[in-house]
């Protein structure tokens, strides 16, 4: 189905929303969220505080869009990455690469979402909470599709569930990669994802 062409309005309206969530997302990195005001986002975007509104409720709503945004190009990317090849190997190789990537290449809203989630107000994560569980939920049930193809074409042992073999992965790679992120020379993210994939690969007894 082919899209319909933007009018100069909505791509004015859309530059003019990026704008702002860039602003914001600069701001809150650089302060937090809770010190830093609407006008301090308009004057850094260079609007009218009246133009923030047109978009945004209040600050509240701002940053759960800037959340989402970030959360829609992140599954978007890791789509695309997965389905990259039909070989379920190398769809997981795809995977582990382009999650590193993807982290250590938005390290500034990395930061921002890691430190606010843990102080974040019940307001905001009211309904963000939600939203990101249900999207977390539904990627790990497409990784384990992928674990269910390669069991079912005898790519993989039938060793626990395609749905635990998920979390596993999943858990392993957010462990690596909070770990290079406290401490990047000390625990580099492999950039080999053999490394992290022989873990499940070759396993860790001998036969």
């Amino acid at each position: 189905m082919k899209k319909e062409k933007l009018t100069r309005r909505e791509r004015e309206k859309l530059r003019q929303r990026q704008e702002i969530l860039a602003a914001a997302l600069d701001l809150f990195s650089e302060k937090g969220y809770h010190n830093v005001s609407m006008h301090e986002i308009a004057g850094k975007a260079e609007f009218a505080i009246g133009t923030l509104y047109k978009f945004f409720q209040n600050k509240e709503d701002l940053y759960k869009a800037l959340v989402l945004e970030k959360c829609d190009t992140f599954e978007k990317v890791m789509v695309q990455a997965i389905e990259a090849s039909d070989d379920e190997v190398e769809k997981l190789r795809n995977y582990v690469m382009t999650k590193g990537e993807r982290f250590r290449s938005n390290l500034p809203f990395v930061r921002l979402f890691l430190a606010e989630s843990k102080g974040a107000s019940f307001n905001i994560k009211a309904g963000l909470d939600e939203e990101l569980r249900k999207r977390m939920y539904g990627f790990l049930e497409r990784l384990a599709s992928i674990f269910e193809s390669g069991i079912k074409n005898k790519r993989f042992k039938p060793i626990s569930s395609p749905y635990s073999l998920a979390v596993a992965l999943d858990s392993v790679l957010d462990a690596f990669l909070l770990l290079w992120l406290d401490a990047p020379e000390r625990h580099p993210y492999p950039e080999d994802p053999d490394t992290i994939l022989d873990i499940f690969f070759k396993g860790l007894i001998e036969s």
